[in-house]
């Protein structure tokens, strides 16, 4: 399995070590990364990931990022907005996005207690979702 990994520069503390972790994880469960790609925050990538997905050699995408709680709504709109482009480019092209991006609503106590679980259980995602597709195929 190929899969590429785009991680958000936004809250970068975070989101280097999360990359770390998929890609040490990836390495355990024996998946070639074929591209690893940074944005600037979690709401720029749909753009990138749409590119990715055109690929041949890119059978899934993982995404990793954080959005933590600000004084107003706007972690809430970047959340909502990013998961639903990537949901519906993964329907676009029937291959797996998974959605590595920790908040809405948290505390930056809270992104780094989730940093391990939640690049694992990414790149997880994609592994089970492209078996029960072939599956299914």
């Amino acid at each position: 399995m190929n899969i590429a990994i785009v991680t958000a520069e936004f809250n970068e503390e975070i989101t280097s070590r999360m990359l770390e972790i998929a890609l040490e994880k990836a390495k355990s469960l024996k998946i070639n990364v074929t591209h690893s790609c940074k944005v600037p925050g979690s709401y720029d990538m749909p753009l990138l990931v749409d590119s990715l997905l055109q690929k041949k050699d890119v059978d899934a995408v993982v995404t990793l990022g954080t959005i933590i709680k600000g004084q107003t709504k706007h972690d809430e709109v970047i959340a909502n907005s990013t998961a639903k482009s990537l949901t519906e480019l993964s329907l676009k092209y029937k291959k797996p996005v998974s959605l590595g991006i920790s908040g809405p609503g948290m505390q930056e106590r809270h992104a780094y207690a989730r940093i391990r679980p939640v690049a694992e259980r990414a790149v997880e995602a994609v592994l089970k979702l492209s078996g029960e597709l072939e599956r299914i195929r």
